[in-house]
């Protein structure tokens, strides 16, 4: 994670980007540019599937119910 600022003197711009991709033969991977609310909701929703995946009491939904038992 890393944070992209763009200095532009009458509005600057302020993201959060997540490298979700490997680097290939030196060129970046796939990566995605959050606002600051994106990267908060994001954060917020993996801390609750990770504390879900911690007690063992998450249900998952019907796509990883089914993934599951393949």
């Amino acid at each position: 994670m890393k944070r992209l600022l763009l200095a532009i003197p009458e509005r600057p711009i302020s993201r959060v980007t997540l490298d979700v991709g490997p680097v290939v033969r030196g060129e970046p991977g796939l990566w995605a540019s959050l606002t600051v609310a994106e990267a908060r909701d994001l954060a917020r929703r993996l801390l609750a599937q990770a504390a879900l995946a911690d007690s063992g009491t998450g249900t998952g939904t019907p796509a990883e119910r089914g993934a599951a038992g393949k």
